[in-house]
C-alpha cells in the first residue's frame, strides 16, 4: 500500500549483491508508476527508465530535450512504487562534469539503484539512430569521474554508456569500455552491439557487469534472455518495449472506436476492472482505517 517499504538504501544495496551473483537480471522498461508495479508484480528482477520514454511522455523526441528536473521527478515516482531496483538513463549527465554530480546526486535523492551517463556529444540523440556523435575520450572519462565522486551511497550503481560502436567500431568501444572501467565505472552498457560475438568480446574485455539493450527496430537483433546469459551478459534492458505496445493498443482502439463508435470488440483485450483494482491495492486502502476508508471493492 502506498509506497515502496524498503529504503533505496536496501535496494541499492540489494542490487549489487545480486549483481555480484553473475546471474542475469531483467529490466523492462517501465513508462509509469503503475507499469513498474505491474513489473515486479510479474516477477522481474529489476525496472529500467528510460530517456527515451520520458521524452515521449511529454511528446518530445530524444534528442536531449528534456531537463534534469523532469527526470527526477518521473524517476522518483516510479522508483517509490516498486521494491526492485531501479536504473535510470541519465543521458549525458545533462551538462559538464560538476552538472554530472549534481545529476547523480539528484538520482539518487529520487531513489534509483543505479544510473547510466553516457559518452554522446551534447545534446545526444536516439543511440540507434545514425548520425550520432560520441566526445573524446577524455571529456567521457571526466562524466564518470565526475559521477563517481557526486555519489554519497557508495552502492548507487555508476554504470558508464558507450555509443562508440556505432561510431568507430567494436575495436575503438572495447578500449573506451576498459577506459571508462579505469576511470570508476561500476558497469558497462555498451550500445548498439550487433552480434552475440560482439557481446561476448566486451564481456572478455571487462570486469565489471555488462548491459544488453534489446530495444525493437534498433541496430541489435532481439536476442533471447538465455542467448544473452550464454554469452556473460548480466543486465538486459527492454526500454521502450511496454509503451510500445500500450501505444499501439490505443491506436488499434481509437481506429475501431471512431469506425463503429463503441470499444466492444476491444473489451477482451483490456485489464480487468479488478486486476487493475488489485495492482493498485485497494483492499490494503480498505483495511487501513475503516472510519475513513469506507467505500466497498466490487470486482465486477
Amino acid at each position: 500500500m502506498l509506497y515502496a517499504t524498503t529504503t533505496p538504501a536496501a535496494r541499492r544495496e540489494a542490487f549489487r549483491a545480486r549483481l555480484a551473483t553473475g546471474e542475469l537480471l531483467r529490466m523492462p522498461g517501465a513508462f509509469n508508476p503503475l507499469s513498474a508495479r505491474l513489473i515486479e508484480r510479474r516477477g522481474f528482477e529489476g525496472v529500467y527508465v528510460s530517456g527515451a520514454v520520458l521524452s515521449a511522455d511529454l511528446g518530445l523526441p530524444d534528442i536531449g530535450l528534456t531537463t534534469l528536473t523532469e527526470v527526477a521527478g518521473r524517476t522518483r515516482q516510479i522508483a517509490r512504487m516498486t521494491e526492485l531496483p531501479v536504473l535510470v538513463d541519465a543521458d549525458t549527465g545533462f551538462g559538464e562534469p560538476m552538472n554530472v554530480a549534481r545529476t547523480v546526486q539528484e538520482l539518487e535523492d529520487a531513489g534509483v539503484a543505479g544510473l547510466h551517463i553516457e559518452d554522446q556529444v551534447n545534446p545526444k540523440r536516439c543511440g540507434h539512430l545514425d548520425g550520432k556523435e560520441v566526445v573524446g575520450l577524455d571529456v567521457a572519462v571526466n562524466r564518470i569521474r565526475a559521477a563517481v565522486d557526486g555519489r554519497r551511497d557508495p552502492n548507487l550503481l555508476i554504470m558508464a554508456r558507450t555509443d562508440v560502436r556505432g561510431v568507430e567500431g567494436l575495436s575503438a568501444a572495447v578500449d573506451r569500455a576498459r577506459a571508462l572501467v579505469d576511470a570508476g565505472a561500476d558497469a558497462i552498457f555498451p550500445e548498439a552491439m550487433a552480434t552475440l560475438e560482439e557481446f561476448a568480446a566486451m564481456r572478455a574485455a571487462v570486469d565489471v557487469p555488462i548491459l544488453a539493450n534489446m530495444t525493437e527496430f534498433g541496430k541489435s537483433e532481439l536476442f533471447t534472455v538465455e542467448a544473452l546469459r550464454d554469452v556473460g551478459v548480466n543486465v538486459v534492458i527492454w526500454p521502450v518495449s511496454l509503451l510500445r505496445l500500450a501505444m499501439g493498443a490505443a491506436m488499434r482502439a481509437l481506429d475501431t472506436l471512431d469506425a463503429d463508435g463503441t470499444l466492444a470488440p476491444h473489451v477482451g483485450e483490456m485489464q480487468h476492472r479488478a486486476e487493475l483494482y488489485d495492482l493498485l491495492d485497494y483492499e490494503g486502502y480498505s483495511r487501513l482505517d475503516s472510519d475513513i476508508f469506507t467505500f466497498t471493492v466490487v470486482k465486477d
